[in-house]
């Protein structure tokens, strides 16, 4: 039996105002279970306990799911529990925040390999911000941001490759358009950029946006003779084939 692979990376928004609910509602969804088991990893804000509680108020509480979480920071579990826990749960949701110091965590521990098993059998794999690109090739990322370096920069971050693309989020909230259009111009790659309340969909070889909010917007880049080209990605509710979306053109 052929799994399929499902994926839903959100650009950003406020979990605890509820400003993805949306989209949330979507990711439980694609579980097709009536009461999944979430998994939230919030690695990337060094396991931060308000963060935590955010998530079980909306994906709990709110939404009806069984929430668990995966904390690796401080004691993280051995190899065999971790692997247990993230097998065990129906989505996985990552939290935002330090990318760099995320995936350096991850593939230290191993979480990396157990993500693609995960993958393999059809678990959903979510997340917002950093836990948005974490799914892709790579990241525009403000992982420096977090250093006490006043003159920090994005970077690109390698991600676990799912999808071969470069992801940024925040677009237009964070004013990343310039930076994120030099990086594609610079490094070549077919780059995904998602406003706050916009999400890009995957399942299997198909794709689709989301939004939860009207001004919400996803965009494709890629580079033409030296130059990155910027196209919109309009939401719809029909799936389009993903390999459209991963060519240059």
């Amino acid at each position: 039996m052929k799994i399929t692979r499902k994926i839903v990376a959100i650009g950003g928004g406020e979990l605890k105002d509820l400003e993805t609910l949306e989209i949330d509602k979507r990711i439980i969804e694609l579980t097709g279970k009536t009461r999944p088991k979430a998994l939230f990893i919030p690695t990337a804000s060094g396991d931060a306990v308000g963060y935590v509680d955010t998530f079980e108020a909306c994906y709990g509480k709110r939404l009806g799911c069984q929430t668990r979480t995966l904390n690796l920071t401080q004691t993280p579990p051995t190899f065999e529990e971790m692997s247990a826990l993230v097998l065990d749960s129906d989505l996985v949701y990552v939290g935002g925040g330090n990318t760099y110091r995320m995936m350096k965590i991850w593939r230290r521990l191993g979480l990396d390999t157990v993500l693609a098993e995960a993958a393999s059998r059809g678990t959903v794999l979510s997340g917002l911000s950093a836990g948005a690109i974490c799914w892709f090739r790579y990241g525009h990322s403000d992982s420096r941001s977090f250093s006490s370096n006043p003159r920090w920069d994005y970077i690109r971050v390698s991600g676990l490759g799912f999808i071969n693309a470069v992801y940024c989020p925040h677009y237009h909230f964070e004013k990343r358009e310039a930076s994120f259009l030099e990086m594609i111009a610079r490094r070549g790659g077919i780059g995904i950029a998602c406003d706050n309340n916009a999400a890009i969909e995957v399942v299997g070889d198909q794709y689709r946006v989301l939004t939860s909010a009207p001004n919400a917007k996803a965009y494709k880049l890629f580079k033409r003779k030296g130059r990155a080209v910027i196209t919109e990605l309009h939401p719809d509710s029909e799936y389009t084939p993903l390999v459209n979306l991963l060519q240059r053109k």
